[in-house]
């Protein structure tokens, strides 16, 4: 994920490094050095205690119903398609022209949208035992009902006093956000995840925790997938108690990878771009083996290894994103969700803004072709919302700002991959000249192509037997 900053309240706690991406993210071990970097910090927003609000009747919280949900008609499909998750700021954020003009961008290009329940723009949902305070989630959800998205909540993270923290209190702290229920409370998260089940009745996917956060054994060096699942099969049977339609997956891990020549920890998962951590796919398989039950299976990563090599380049790199959702496909048997996905590495401050946007868009496009011609049929691209107009690789103009709301350049292409490649699509041959094979990536099924240029310079390709040219970088949609 996203690292960012926080801000003056905990409804603002959004990206953090909790859930930074690549290398920084994801490093056994890590955790311990981050720690002493911010111990200062953590100790000072201990002290402080930001307000936890909330409160035991339906005005603020607990299980009644919110709002006017919008029920789905039917069953629940396991295959969403493309969206985004809500991070730090989003489109309930600023002022109300800004806000309109977003919710009329989000209305047209109705795609499915997650949020989190805790961090990345909610507030703490429980402060203390059976005090809850639900009114940052309750705008989330606000949002992506009145903008006609598909909702989608991911079950993290945990209140502090679920994981020995004091209750009523709140520490925003990055490496105690990422913290784990404690075992002895596995039973009052279940009974957490219920109570927004019954709050947003609407909502009928559920993602259970996040990156594995909190569950890396040090001492064994390798996931702990045996208390996950434990935890994963307590809320999944808490989810279908409150309502039997009700989707659930997991294990959303970390699919890291090493660098070719790199025996560490190495899988026989491999290509060019790498191979896969070992220990990823251990857990993947432990929780397929022993879970009670699952709808879909969840996971992310980057197309760049641990140390942030993009091999043999960055469009050649997204070539891992295929041979994960085969393998993780096959394994489990499940439809595949991509809960992130990330491709270009983050700066000392884990920024991805040295890329232009068309460079950005574009490897981004070869990546949800990666993606799809792997299996996957639903994914999440993490929106990094700043409160500013200029921010890259974002999927609208901040709504902080008075012009803000338009959409932007990703946008454009998440909406329009995901109308035209929806789930059940089937993807057909296209014919490429032999010259231009190397120059592009395509997808098509019987209704659209996509092509995209993988080079920094004007070229003229003939694909599906038309002839035009591409600007650097470009993406161009055909009809067929």
């Amino acid at each position: 994920m996203r690292r960012q900053d926080r801000t003056d309240g905990p409804a603002a706690v959004a990206d953090t490094a909790a859930g930074t991406t690549g290398a920084r993210r994801r490093r056994p071990g890590a955790a311990a050095l981050v720690a002493l970097g911010i111990t200062a910090l953590s100790l000072l927003l201990v002290m402080c205690g930001f307000p936890s609000g909330g409160t035991t009747d339906g005005r603020n919280g607990g299980p009644e119903p919110h709002g006017t949900p919008r029920m789905p008609s039917g069953k629940p499909s396991p295959e969403l398609g493309w969206g985004f998750t809500h991070t730090r700021y989003s489109a309930d954020d600023g002022g109300a022209a800004a806000r309109k003009r977003a919710d009329r961008m989000l209305s047209a290009r109705a795609i499915p949208q997650n949020q989190h329940i805790m961090g990345w723009g909610a507030d703490n949902p429980e402060p203390a035992p059976g005090r809850y305070d639900f009114s940052a989630l309750d705008s989330r959800i606000d949002l992506i009902r009145r903008t006609g998205g598909t909702p989608v909540i991911t079950l993290c993270c945990a209140p502090d006093w679920m994981k020995g923290g004091e209750r009523g209190r709140t520490d925003w702290s990055p490496e105690w956000l990422e913290k784990a229920p404690d075992p002895a409370y596995y039973d009052d998260f279940a009974r957490l995840a219920g109570v927004v089940a019954k709050r947003y009745p609407d909502v009928r996917h559920f993602i259970v925790w996040n990156e594995l956060k909190g569950f890396y054994d040090d001492d064994r060096r390798r996931w702990d997938a045996e208390a996950y699942t434990r935890l994963y099969n307590l809320v999944h049977a808490e989810l279908k108690k409150v309502n039997k339609d009700n989707l659930v997956g997991g294990p959303y891990v970390v699919m890291d990878s090493e660098p070719p020549g790199e025996t560490t920890n190495a899988s026989d998962v491999k290509g060019p771009w790498g191979s896969l951590d070992q220990r990823a796919l251990d857990a993947v398989r432990y929780w397929n083996e022993n879970k009670t039950g699952a709808d879909f299976v969840v996971v992310d990563g980057a197309s760049y290894t641990r140390e942030d090599a993009l091999l043999p380049d960055e469009f050649r790199a997204t070539d891992k994103f295929t041979a994960v959702s085969r393998w993780v496909r096959e394994e489990t048997g499940l439809p595949l969700w991509w809960a992130e996905w990330y491709v270009e590495p983050g700066d000392e401050n884990d920024d991805r803004d040295g890329w232009s946007e068309p460079h950005r868009r574009a490897v981004h496009a070869a990546a949800l072709i990666a993606m799809s011609k792997g299996g996957a049929t639903t994914g999440f691209y993490w929106n990094p919302q700043k409160r500013t107009t200029s921010c890259a690789g974002c999927l609208w103009r901040g709504t902080a700002a008075g012009d803000g709301g338009s959409a932007l350049p990703m946008m454009d292409l998440l909406s329009r991959y995901s109308r035209a490649f929806p789930p059940g699509s089937r993807f057909t041959k296209v014919d490429v000249a032999a010259g231009d094979r190397p120059n592009v990536r395509v997808l098509a099924d019987d209704e659209a192509v996509l092509v995209v240029n993988v080079r920094n310079r004007a070229i003229a390709v003939e694909v599906d037997g038309r002839s035009f040219d591409l600007g650097p970088y470009g993406v161009r949609w055909l009809k067929r």
